[in-house]
């Protein structure tokens, strides 16, 4: 039988930050693969709440427009289904909430499940006694519902990742930065210089692109969102354009945000914005992830694009935020 874990709050923000694994459910030998595509949603939800308020707040969270992309695109791609309805393939999608109104329920909460019926699967179930506690309690965690969400997601790219790599631009990597990162297959290297990285993925009409670079760090005030977009500039600068003398830039039209994090004990610093082509008409989405390395005194900085001008971008932009995940530096040695 799968194991149900009832999440208070308390314990859904423990799943939050450590990850999806402390809750995942053993597998069957023979389960089946999960169905769907990424960043799509099936909602098993009743009639009545689906045209009440529940309805709409749900809508509204998960609906909601992915920032910093150049057209309006959904957090997920909703696909509203009965309990009547929930069967066969549907019950095998990689990405599933239940909603459930019952008056014998005496709170809201939120139960997480992992490879139910599939693998790699995530079962999300939220019930409550009546519309108005279901529609608070999503008001009050909106966030940490999509964030259990969008790692699930993540988890799955970053172990394709790992699974199905590019040893050729992985060692490239490794000599030239003294770290490891996780490059999935398909990936091309398209310059590599003492201090930068370029590696692009091209399809027929769209294309995503990463580009590592480190230089010296000079205290703090390497590190505001002025001098990253100095630095970002100077680099960007090496990535040329489809017409002679054009490069890439950091879009002036649109100032980039700024926001800092820890992962695995080390602090970044996120950039996002738009970038241009200086000389040429083209654009798209950034994102950059700086951090101090200690141990050579600079400051390492992955640069992550996006050009996409007819198809959707939130799925090429997550795919190379996740690149972020599979990078892993030298521990230090003892004594040191």
């Amino acid at each position: 039988m799968k194991r149900l874990i009832g999440l208070s709050i308390v314990l859904l923000f423990a799943a939050l930050t450590t990850g999806c694994d402390a809750f995942r459910t053993l597998s069957d030998a023979n389960i089946k693969t999960s169905q769907g595509k990424p960043y799509e949603l099936i909602l098993v939800c009743p009639q009545a709440e689906w045209t009440g308020e529940v309805g709409d707040t749900l809508r509204a969270i998960l609906t909601a427009p992915v920032p910093y992309i150049n057209q309006t695109e959904p957090l997920f791609d909703v696909l509203r289904v009965t309990e009547r309805g929930f069967r066969n393939m549907i019950a095998e999608h990689r990405n599933i909430l239940k909603v459930l109104v019952d008056p014998s329920v005496k709170e809201t909460t939120v139960a997480v499940q992992y490879d139910v019926t599939a693998q790699p699967q995530v079962v999300l179930t939220l019930q409550g006694p009546d519309d108005r506690s279901v529609v608070e309690y999503l008001s009050q965690h909106r966030a940490e519902l999509v964030r259990v969400l969008e790692m699930a997601e993540r988890d799955r790219d970053v172990a394709y990742n790992a699974k199905f790599g590019n040893p050729g631009i992985e060692e490239a990597i490794r000599k030239t930065f003294g770290i490891r990162m996780n490059v999935p297959k398909g990936y091309l290297l398209a310059a590599s210089q003492p201090d930068f990285l370029w590696a692009r993925y091209e399809y027929p009409t769209a294309s995503q692109g990463f580009f590592l670079y480190s230089y010296p760090y000079a205290g703090p005030q390497s590190l505001t969102a002025a001098a990253l977009t100095a630095a970002r500039n100077q680099f960007a600068a090496r990535i040329p354009g489809p017409s002679d003398g054009s490069y890439m830039t950091t879009s002036a039209a649109f100032e980039p945000d700024l926001r800092i994090f820890r992962l695995e004990d080390r602090t970044w610093f996120e950039l996002r914005g738009f970038w241009d082509v200086e000389g040429d008409f083209m654009g798209g989405p950034f994102v950059s992830y700086s951090t101090v390395d200690q141990a050579t005194g600079r400051i390492l900085t992955l640069d992550c694009y996006v050009y996409s001008p007819k198809l959707h971008k939130r799925n090429f932009v997550r795919g190379v935020e996740h690149l972020l995940y599979g990078i892993e530096f030298p521990k230090p040695e003892q004594g040191k």
